[in-house]
């Protein structure tokens, strides 16, 4: 069989099966340039994922200060960047310096790229951001697969990255190169901000915006964000929210060395004890943060925003099924959908200083550090929340009459972001969704921080979208993370799709 024509029968069988399995409606075949595009993308879907492969092979791991890593973050971009040189992009590798670490460490910062394909300025230009540095992944840890090569197991493209955030990338990049092969304009200028800070908190990333305002995102009307997932497996997004987040650490100090437990377990106050104390004051089983006046500046449910919350189309059992949860705190659609986009949350994440290997080891911690995190939503402020979480801490320690030192800080503050879903982009987006999955989307918001869609917001002041492409069960962060090849080919043609009814809306 030609190759074409096993890939355009391979891309028709998938597209069958997930009819016959219900996760999408027939769309009405799109006509002209757009089916070509189409065409193309299905045709030319194998080297995309090859692609996919070879990024995802690139250990781009920001989070682990460690050297070789940084090396393979500036690779990452560099790849990135000639990608984008190979379709005709203009493109300036920022470099914006390096990353002091709190033990001393500097480590270079990997250059943010800087792309634009047109400037026609009869034409809207839309800003894609994305990321290419990833969490860390170790196949011993859970991974089914090695988490650095890409592997295909029943339409499931398995690697770190996959969904989060290099198949979204690439699945752009993918919808420009279609034009490009075609030899049609492109119906929108674009842009291009990638970095690969962004899970390390965007070291950088800030200041280059500021930096850029009056210059490269002076001539931007929208921008486009795709580093979310869908709320369920088969039906669509568009996300208009995010909560922020306060990351705290709470050491608790007797001394730096540590203790035998048989020779002073009894006569002192262990650090390990108090820290236990102060991170069980915080929330109660039921998910309710304990912090004195930490829900005073949550906005109020509108009966608008309740009534969006029940159309949201979620199947509960799904759900829970696809996150391999016993049971949830909450029993109903609405209540579950508030508590992870409207309402904060604490989450405790983990004790650096205490033993964690297998085996017994009968010591006394001399120092331990608690770490912990609250998710922020409208209208709470960093600054008042650590106020509250500083003083509730202070309370709780001084009832115990410790000896010890105790020193809270709040080390990462981000705020919450909201958007305009009336927006001309998110009008685009729905249309565009409706001819490549024949559905309307989910009109959601996401519980986790993206921070540079508020960065975005506050300082250029242009509208800013969440057009995500994965599906709920991606596992993004987590082992085993992976993207659908039917998300990561529609979703090229979905950006294809985008860039056109984007001009539409400009000739309207």
């Amino acid at each position: 069989m030609d190759p074409k024509l096993g890939r355009m029968v391979t891309s028709l069988l998938a597209y069958l099966l997930l009819l016959e399995g219900g996760m999408f409606s027939p769309s009405p075949p799109p006509s002209g340039l757009l089916e070509r595009v189409f065409q193309f993308i299905d045709l030319h879907q194998n080297e995309f994922v090859q692609i996919l492969k070879e990024w995802v092979a690139v250990e781009s791991d920001s989070v682990q200060p460690v050297p070789h890593l940084r090396q393979e973050l500036v690779r990452m971009m560099a790849l990135a960047a000639d990608k984008l040189r190979c379709l005709g992009a203009s493109v300036d590798s920022v470099d914006t310096g390096f990353q002091q670490l709190p033990d001393g460490q500097t480590l270079p910062i990997p250059p943010i790229i800087l792309a634009e394909l047109g400037n026609d300025p009869k034409k809207p230009t839309v800003c894609f951001y994305g990321h290419l540095d990833v969490q860390p992944a170790r196949q011993e840890d859970g991974w089914l697969t090695d988490p650095y090569t890409l592997t295909e197991v029943d339409g499931k493209l398995y690697g770190r990255g996959a969904t989060d955030n290099k198949g979204p990338v690439l699945a752009w990049i993918n919808a420009v190169s279609a034009f490009r092969a075609l030899e049609e304009d492109l119906p929108v200028n674009i842009k291009f901000i990638i970095e690969g800070m962004e899970e390390a908190g965007s070291v950088a990333l800030e200041e280059l915006v500021r930096k850029e305002k009056d210059r490269f995102f002076s001539s931007v009307d929208y921008i486009v964000i795709s580093d979310n997932l869908w709320i369920n497996q088969g039906k669509p997004a568009l996300t208009y929210g995010t909560r922020g987040n306060s990351y705290f650490r709470v050491e608790v100090k007797c001394r730096d060395q540590d203790f035998h437990s048989g020779t002073f377990g009894g006569i002192l106050h262990e650090p390990m004890a108090d820290l236990v104390a102060l991170l069980g004051s915080l929330v109660d089983s039921s998910g309710h943060i304990l912090i004195p006046g930490i829900y005073d500046q949550v906005a109020p449910l509108t009966e608008e925003e309740r009534k969006m919350y029940k159309a949201i189309d979620l199947d509960l059992e799904e759900y829970r099924h696809s996150s391999h949860v016993k049971k949830f705190l909450f029993d109903t659609k609405e209540e579950i959908l508030m508590h992870l986009w409207r309402y904060p949350s604490l989450s405790i994440h983990g004790i650096e200083g205490a033993f964690d290997e297998p085996g017994a080891k009968t010591v006394i911690p001399g120092r331990v550090i608690g770490k912990f995190s609250i998710r922020l939503v409208p209208h709470m402020n960093t600054s008042v929340v650590e106020k509250q979480v500083k003083q509730h801490l202070e309370h709780i320690f001084s009832k115990r009459n410790s000896s010890n030192q105790m020193t809270v800080s709040m080390t990462l503050g981000l705020q919450p972001w909201m958007a305009n879903i009336k927006d001309n982009q998110y009008l685009a987006a729905k249309r565009a969704i409706k001819t490549v999955f024949g559905t309307e989307p989910d009109m959601t918001r996401d519980g986790s921080t993206i921070p540079i869609a508020r960065i975005f917001q506050d300082i250029i002041q242009k509208s800013v979208m969440m057009l995500p492409l994965g599906a709920v069960d991606d596992g993004e962060h987590s082992q085993n993370e992976k993207i659908n090849r039917w998300n990561y080919i529609e979703g090229s043609k979905l950006f294809a799709a985008f860039f056109l009814e984007m001009a539409k809306l400009r000739l309207q």
